[in-house]
């Protein structure tokens, strides 16, 4: 099992806890993740744990690929990798249409359509093969649509990247889990419940065999399955004896995505809740939510469900559920963890 720590996205004031990456660091983990939403980037404060970092591992989760265009996105991923030495990790995801189309001012699009297009752009830029031409229902290189000069040509890098640069994506619906297969190196599926991966498993194994079918035979092909390919769900970890304490800021955390992270009828993690066995909790948390009713929404969240989806509680208590985490296909736990004492438990665990 290995483990990542998730540095997230700033609050009011930005800020990144340094010291705990560090020992996150000192401790083994894999990798740090940085997050954005409509505030600070997820570039910059992973350039500024890099150059104060040596071994950890440097991803993005995730990159909001709507809001740059895939080269400008394998610039900055050829760039960031080659000052940190080879460290960075690629996390994609669409985001949703209230933080694209209210944030970015760009259409949503067709979020599936838009992540094989968008990862097959960055490969061909990573693989430097050939100048890069592509034409898509998002994406056309060079551009020749409306208001074009007509002067655009195919380029290749100037950077020589990794070619095998690892590239995630983010996604916890059906068809979402298929094309992460299909095209990515990892999948974020947000949070999750160990002990439910038939939730995941015919979306990844669909978006295998599709994988496998489209590149058999093509040369340096390597058939893809669970064994090559990492699921790496955000695992929130509190250490305290008050455990009912502990509960309530991921009570808060998922009160606000269940009812509140999109609309009425588009809400993924709302889905994602009823998939999970939460129907009829969602859809009350979802209208409390959206009632102004937040406090109320947060309270009707299960204890059940924050005990499948996190580790908290006494130690003893962490021991005991991380065994289902450690038996399960998960590869990597992205921790969001605030206290020393968390990492080096999970590090114990792990090891």
């Amino acid at each position: 099992m290995k483990l990542g720590l998730t540095a997230g996205y700033s609050g009011a004031s930005m800020s990144v806890n340094l010291d705990l990456v560090l020992e996150a660091e000192r401790l083994g983990f894999d990798s740090v993740w940085t997050a954005e939403a409509y505030g600070s980037d997820a570039v910059v404060p992973l350039a500024w744990v890099g150059a104060r970092t040596s071994k950890i591992r440097l991803g993005t989760a995730i990159m909001q690929m709507p809001a740059r265009t895939p080269a400008m996105t394998a610039m900055t991923a050829m760039t960031l990798d080659a000052l940190s030495g080879g460290r960075f990790i690629l996390g994609l995801g669409p985001s949703g249409p209230q933080v694209i189309e209210g944030w970015h001012g760009v259409a949503y699009g067709k979020p599936l359509t838009r992540t094989r297009e968008y990862v097959a752009i960055v490969r061909k830029i990573l693989a430097r093969e050939a100048p890069v031409e592509f034409k898509g229902e998002h994406y056309e290189i060079p551009y020749g649509g409306p208001g074009a000069t007509g002067l655009g040509k195919p380029l290749k890098s100037i950077l020589h990247g990794r070619k095998n640069l690892p590239i995630y994506t983010a996604s916890i619906g059906p068809a979402g889990i298929a094309c992460s297969a299909e095209v990515a190196d990892g999948l974020i599926p947000v949070w999750m419940n160990p002990e439910r991966f038939d939730l995941l498993a015919p979306s990844l194994e669909k978006g295998f065999a599709k994988a496998n079918a489209e590149n058999a035979g093509k040369p340096g092909w390597q058939t893809k399955s669970l064994a090559n390919f990492d699921i790496a769900p955000f695992v929130t970890v509190i250490v305290s004896d008050d455990l009912e304490k502990a509960r309530m800021p991921i009570k808060g955390m998922l009160a606000l995505y269940i009812g509140g992270m999109g609309a009425r009828g588009k809400n993924f993690y709302n889905d994602y809740a009823k998939r999970l066995g939460y129907e009829e909790q969602a859809v009350k948390i979802q209208d409390l939510y959206l009632a102004g009713k937040k406090l109320e929404a947060m309270a009707l969240v299960p204890d059940r469900l924050v005990d499948e989806t996190a580790l908290v509680g006494p130690a003893a208590r962490i021991r005991e559920r991380f065994a289902a985490w450690k038996a399960s296909k998960v590869t990597s736990m992205l921790l969001g963890a605030g206290q020393p004492e968390a990492l080096r438990l999970l590090a114990e665990l792990a090891g």
